[in-house]
């Protein structure tokens, strides 16, 4: 199989692993405990906290672990400034979007272009003529379209307005700078899984002087606002992965962008104006596109042709219901489910790129010619 859905989970880095081991059998003690094994433990979590405080140009005490990703977009929805309304992208992850439909009670949504950009005049003359927004939202690269959003200026936009501004960082580590995002945010959400780290762990970074809420009672972890036994090993993988690609940034954004630009360019080349690339600026290591016939049953044969990819973000990917992302850059509901996600990684090759889209154009006409 040819894997081209980095951008639903990456395998786990043999570094990482390494880091990680130990604490699965010899070092499993739990970080509460007392005793010399737990306090063993608490150092690792209090390294690792202290590594990806840096990373990320934070404090330790602004480092709160999570299960995830999409366990952190919900802390910050529901938890950050919740006493005001909340001014979010139509392109937000399902876990921003649906998190503050269910606990938000003024949830506004601004314009984004057809290059799946949103505009910070457009946010700034909205907060102006509208009052009453604590916390604007705004994903730092799209996870469908990978599109780069222009951070700094829609923080400022917020902070001129008198709210907090928050991101979902999750598709950002391997290409983005961190801290340079981070200097303008007041809260930001990372995911472990997406750069070479496990499963199940992630963080929500809330700068000092943010009110926020607990998300689970249960007991003094996280500084009393999230209950639960900390995930020793996963943490330990989590600092390591997010060390590991923050460090190599420059040499991810040269490999993948230039496999997803041959990739695309011989699919173009191919099929012409029956596919389309979809977003503008755009991170180097996602490539959307939307063919003119296609669809599920489109995807179903690259699978059987051997080539892993996706119809957009992996959570959504058992709804038959169209791109909510593709619907707010201006598509209509039909052509919203044509489009497919392919997102390249550290481990994907020429070959393997190269191979993918002669795949992509071989199984596109036969699905058309059909």
């Amino acid at each position: 199989m040819i894997y081209l859905d980095y951008a639903a989970t990456s395998p786990v880095r043999e570094e990482v692993l390494a880091e990680m081991l130990p604490f699965f059998r010899q070092k499993f003690y739990n970080p509460d405990s007392l005793h010399a094994g737990g306090r063993a433990a608490a150092r690792a979590v209090r390294a690792a906290r202290d590594e990806i405080a840096a990373l990320v140009g934070a404090s330790p005490t602004e480092v709160y672990f999570t299960s995830g990703g999409t366990e952190a977009d919900n802390w910050a929805v529901r938890g950050i400034a919740c006493e005001g309304g909340i001014l979010l992208s139509p392109v937000e992850h399902a876990a921003v979007l649906f998190a503050a439909r269910r606990f938000r009670t003024d949830v506004r949504l601004c314009r984004v272009g057809e290059d799946g950009v949103i505009s910070p005049d457009h946010v700034r003359e909205l907060l102006s003529r509208e009052g009453g927004v604590s916390v604007v939202g705004v994903m730092a690269v799209n996870n469908e379209t990978g599109c780069v959003q222009p951070v700094k200026a829609l923080a400022g936009a917020a902070h001129a307005a008198g709210a907090y501004f928050f991101s979902d960082c999750v598709q950002a580590a391997c290409s983005c700078d961190l801290k340079e995002i981070s200097a303008c945010c007041d809260a930001l959400s990372l995911s472990a899984h997406k750069a070479g780290g496990p499963k199940g762990v992630g963080a929500l970074i809330v700068k000092k002087g943010v009110p926020a809420e607990p998300l689970i009672a249960g007991g003094e972890q996280e500084r009393g606002l999230r209950g639960g036994t900390s995930n020793v090993a996963g943490i330990v993988g989590f600092a390591a992965a997010l060390r590991l690609a923050q460090a190599e940034r420059a040499r991810f954004v040269r490999h993948t962008g230039s496999l997803r630009d041959a990739f695309e360019q011989r699919i173009l080349c191919a099929l012409g104006g029956d596919v389309r690339v979809d977003g503008g600026r755009r991170a180097p290591n996602i490539s959307h596109l939307t063919f003119a016939h296609g669809g599920t049953a489109l995807l179903a044969a690259f699978d059987l042709a051997g080539l892993a990819c996706s119809g957009g973000a992996a959570c959504s990917a058992h709804s038959r219901a169209p791109s909510h992302v593709l619907m707010a850059m201006g598509r209509g509901e039909e052509e919203a489910l044509r489009g497919v996600r392919f997102s390249f990684g550290m481990e994907t090759t020429e070959e393997e790129a190269r191979a993918a889209a002669e795949i992509v154009v071989a199984e596109y006409r036969r699905f058309s010619a059909q």
